[in-house]
This record gives structure tokens, C-alpha cells and sequence, in this order.
């Protein structure tokens, strides 16, 4: 039986709709502003959510991703509670798949096994490993499709035609076209080249192709969607939502756990408060107002990609 990421996206290709799918890191700015800003871009028109676990050396990202990390950290957000953010979540919105993006480190140290099981209770339906070759991943894999996890994996501008192949023979639920050298946020952008290189990974299989890294508003959107299925968008809704936020504002009563990747599913750092009844009304307000701020990129985006149905 098809999860939610396969039938959404199936559901797409049969009306020849882009998909948009969406990056926020859990627990960015503040851990109460996670969820709320989840239901908020799918209702400006995100189709997949993808939720990053922060991690203290994230080496695909670019300043906007890292920085998002590191708040997301001193808040005290692990793995086990962007699980937790997902599972609220799904109290409201049991149809929209969200894809975990992280760090192997993480679950290597939650254990595998472990990990597939809580990451289905949660609803989660994919995961991104970033640092996970797929010569690596046999292990993982089968403990996610024992849950109907799929694992998404990347393809990069540098990847050789051969390398693809043994790619997308193990890759699940969407390829992740990385639409330039460099790190998530990264400019430079050339749409030629991209539509080009997706239309090879396309020969090449039946999966739907995301292009990601770049994208930072509705018309770079449009340019590289044309020949792909659909688009990722994530440093530019993560500067929105938690650049330059006032750091009193980001300040939490949760523990201060160092990383995520350092703690065991049995004792994975606090169990994070959803909701801080203490936080200031000034706070709440900024909060509202990046999320809303966050939701209308993506209502502009979603316009973009409409625009080339048909």
C-alpha cells in the first residue's frame, strides 16, 4: 500500500501539477513555532513538508540552514522531538506527507531499527539522509520499507551517469535533483543547465524528480520546474521565519542539549514543550508575523508553479 508521499505525488502527476515541497527546521525559531508554521504553508499551497533535524555539522547546508541548526539546538530539539513535532502535527493533518531531512549520525546513534518504528508512530513517510551513500544505506532501507518509509536520496550536478543508475535503483519516494554546486541557499542559478540534466535523471527512471537548492521565490521556481515534477524550497522560508530573530525572544526554558546526534532514544534529550505558556506577547506576535510572512512566499511560489499546468 502506497504511503502518503507516493499517493500525493502520484496524485499530482495525474493532474500535471508541480509539487512544492517545503523545508523548515523543527524547533526554529522557538519549538511552539514549529507546528503552526507547518499548517501554515500547507494551506498557502506546500504539498510536502519536508522538517530538517538540526544537527551541529551540517555540511550540505548553506548560513541560512546552519544558523537555523544552531537555534534549533540551544532550543533543545533532537531527533526525538522533531519526531514529536510531527506526531502533533498529524493531530490536524493526517494527509500531508513530511519527509524527515538529517544527518545519519542521528539515527545511527537512535539505532536504525529503532528509529523506523518511532518515525512511523510519528507519521512520518520519507527521509532524507544527507550523508548517506547509498552503498551505505541497505541496512536503513530495510528498516524504513518494514514501516513503508521510503529513502530519498540525492542526485548533484557532478553525479556521473553510472553513479545515477545505482542511485535511483535504491532511491524511494522522489529523486532530489540538486539544482547547482554548492551548499542549500546557494545562488548562481541556470535554468537551461538544470532542465537539461533533469531531463537525463528523467530517462533514466520513473521517479519523480524534485529540484532543490536555489530556489528562493516564485520566478527561479518557475524557471528550473519546467522539466521537473516539482521544486524544494527551504533556505529562504528558513531566513524568513528565524533570521536576526531577537535572541531574548529565542531564549527557551527547554535543556540544554548540544546536538541531536548525541543522545540515545531512551534518554534523547528533554521531552520539548510544544507550547511555552510563558512566551511574551511581543514573541507570539513575531512569530505570527514571520509565519505569515513565510506563508505567502509560499502562496507565490505555488501561483508560479500553476502557471505552468497544461
Amino acid at each position: 500500500m502506497a504511503n502518503r508521499l507516493r499517493r500525493r505525488l502520484t496524485e499530482l502527476q495525474s493532474i500535471e501539477r508541480k509539487a512544492l515541497v517545503c523545508f523548515i527546521t523543527a524547533g526554529d525559531p522557538r519549538v511552539e513555532a514549529t507546528v503552526p508554521a507547518l499548517h501554515a504553508l500547507v494551506a498557502a499551497g506546500a504539498d510536502v513538508i519536508e522538517l530538517g533535524v538540526p544537527f551541529s555539522d551540517p555540511e550540505a547546508e548553506g548560513p541560512a540552514i546552519q544558523r537555523a541548526s544552531e537555534r534549533a539546538l540551544a532550543q533543545g530539539m533532537t531527533l526525538r522531538g522533531a519526531m514529536a513535532q510531527v506526531e502533533a502535527f498529524r493531530a490536524e493533518d493526517n494527509d500531508t506527507p513530511v519527509v524527515l531531512m538529517g544527518y545519519l549520525n542521528s539515527v545511527l546513534r537512535y539505532g536504525e531499527v529503532e528509529f523506523a518504528q518511532a518515525a512511523k508512530a510519528a507519521g512520518v513517510d520519507g527521509l532524507i539522509m544527507v550523508n548517506l551513500p547509498p552503498e551505505e544505506g541497505q541496512s536503513l532501507q530495510q528498516a524504513l520499507g518494514a514501516e513503508g518509509i521510503d529513502l530519498i536520496y540525492l542526485i548533484a550536478p557532478t553525479t556521473t551517469p553510472e553513479r545515477q543508475d545505482l542511485i535511483l535503483e535504491r532511491c524511494g519516494g522522489f529523486v532530489y535533483y540538486v539544482s547547482l554546486k554548492g551548499t542549500t541557499g546557494a545562488g548562481n542559478l541556470q535554468p537551461e543547465v538544470v532542465r537539461q540534466a533533469v531531463a537525463g535523471v528523467k530517462a533514466r527512471t520513473d521517479l519523480p524528480v524534485m529540484v532543490g537548492f536555489g530556489i528562493k521565490n516564485g520566478d527561479s521556481a518557475r524557471a528550473v520546474a519546467e522539466g521537473a515534477d516539482g521544486v524544494v524550497v527551504g533556505s529562504a522560508l528558513v531566513d524568513i521565519l528565524g533570521n536576526d530573530f531577537p535572541e531574548e525572544a529565542s531564549s527557551s526554558t527547554a535543556d540544554d542539549t548540544p546536538s541531536g546526534d548525541t543522545d540515545d532514544h531512551a534518554d534523547a534529550g528533554p521531552d520539548v514543550d510544544l507550547v511555552d505558556a510563558g512566551a511574551s506577547v511581543d514573541t507570539e506576535a513575531a512569530l505570527a508575523e514571520r509565519t505569515a510572512a513565510a506563508a505567502a512566499l509560499v502562496a507565490e511560489i505555488r501561483e508560479a508553479l500553476d502557471s505552468l499546468a497544461g
